[in-house]
């Protein structure tokens, strides 16, 4: 018998976002296009074939924010890291 009744179950959707600093974007998804091109995919492919939402997409070629969950989903499908689809660059 737990201690304190059942233990709900949480859900975090986190979103990383670009915050702006001065003028500058902190978070940049330059290495997802890079990868992208390395394991010879395509956008086309990521949504027709792995379903993710053209929304994703658009999201990222204009640098907002996108949800942990989807990082995680890009690492499995383009068996990477996440450093392989986001960095974080200082505000100079």
């Amino acid at each position: 018998i737990p201690l304190f009744g059942s233990v709900p179950q949480f859900s975090f959707n986190l979103t990383i976002r670009n915050i702006k600093k001065g003028g500058g974007m902190l978070i940049s998804y330059e290495p997802f296009w890079h990868t992208l091109k390395d394991r010879n995919m395509s956008t086309y492919t990521l949504i027709n074939k792995y379903h993710i939402s053209s929304a994703t997409i658009d999201r990222m070629k204009k640098g907002n924010g996108i949800s942990t969950m989807k990082i995680d989903d890009f690492c499995k499908i383009l068996n990477c890291r996440v450093e392989d689809i986001i960095v974080f660059l200082p505000d100079v």
